[in-house]
């Protein structure tokens, strides 16, 4: 579960504010009695990204050894588009 804070706990006292939930994971701040934001480590969020790639590029693979790609060119590709707008 997420720690939630305040915007204007954060105003009020700064980013300084986040340190203490910061180090359980990730503190949503709460505007207009809304989660509107998310505030995490850089560290954390470059990891998250990394494993986000690294999560499409298994997915890229398994679509490649299940055949569900196809080489072209992108004048193939639009071919293709244009005749699926036209069927439709």
């Amino acid at each position: 579960m997420f720690a939630t804070m305040p915007a204007q706990e954060i105003k009020r006292r700064g980013m300084s504010a986040l340190n203490a939930d910061l180090k359980s994971g990730p503190v949503y701040v709460i505007s207009g009695n809304r989660p509107k934001y998310v505030v995490l480590f850089a560290d954390d969020f470059r990891r998250m990204v990394h494993e986000a790639f690294v999560e499409k590029c298994h997915q890229a693979e398994a679509d490649i050894l299940a055949g569900r790609c196809q080489r072209g060119s992108v004048d193939d590709l639009m071919a293709d588009i244009m005749a699926a707008d036209e069927e439709e």
